[in-house]
């Protein structure tokens, strides 16, 4: 059967000498696997189609759900800048990575296809890269059923100005509840409300945010909490950027 479908380029991978299989991240049909003939020889005309991040329409065959073979496609959006970036690089190739590995083909519909576009789209406009990321990865607890609970607590369905982030729970705890997890731990204001901003927000939407180095710090302690204890992805993406981050790259 022929498929006409647009997608994002999320993992592209060397099949044979010189051949690829692309994993796309599609607006209606999840995430498909296409074999691309000839992708790695020099005068391919496929072989930009093939390159991470990749947004466009693809044309391929496929016989029920293995994997299609591409008869051919239209690029929309190279994001070719971001992979001349090293960090926007890696960001966005982090941002993939969830998609490829935090949410399985059923999970994937037009909405978390927008939202990773909007994810790319952000980065390409050089929006603060971390409080995209935030966001993508709120994004990306919901949509596997993690999304924490931070307008009341988690327990007892109080609501307060005063409460703990529990991680290990998936959601904040008021002081009354704080005993039901002896590792929650207390955030500023600032960076609670951008957290319960971060679970109601569209990418698409995303305007400038402001957001001081002291709350980036709490942001992104309190998210990578969630993922890890959440999800406990051992994503190759983040541990780059973790080394990025560790020699200030």
């Amino acid at each position: 059967m022929l498929y006409r479908v647009e997608g994002i380029v999320i993992r592209s991978m060397d099949y044979g000498e010189g051949n690829k299989i692309i994993t796309l991240c599609t607006e209606n049909y999840g995430k498909v696997g296409v074999l691309v003939r000839g992708a790695k020889k020099v005068k391919s005309r496929h072989a930009a189609l093939t390159q991470p991040f990749t947004y466009g329409q693809y044309v391929f065959f496929r016989n029920g759900n293995g994997l299609g073979t591409l008869n051919a496609g239209e690029i929309f959006e190279s994001y070719h800048s971001l992979r001349e970036n090293i960090e926007q690089a890696a960001y966005a190739s982090y941002a993939c990575e969830l998609v490829d590995r935090g949410l399985h083909d059923e999970e994937i519909g037009a909405f978390w296809f927008h939202q990773l576009k909007a994810c790319l789209d952000s980065l390409l406009e050089s929006k603060d890269i971390h409080v995209v990321i935030h966001i993508f990865e709120m994004k990306i607890l919901q949509a596997s059923g993690y999304g924490p609970e931070l307008e009341q607590c988690i327990s007892c369905g109080r609501k307060s100005d005063e409460f703990k982030v529990s991680p290990r729970l998936g959601g904040v705890l008021c002081q009354s509840c704080k005993h039901h997890d002896p590792a929650s731990y207390t955030v500023s204001p600032r960076t609670l409300k951008l957290l319960q901003l971060f679970a109601k927000i569209d990418l698409r939407r995303l305007g400038n945010i402001d957001v001081k180095d002291e709350t980036k710090a709490e942001l992104k302690k309190v998210m990578r909490d969630f993922m890890d204890m959440q999800m406990g992805l051992h994503l190759k993406s983040r541990n780059f950027i973790d080394q990025l981050d560790k020699y200030d790259i």
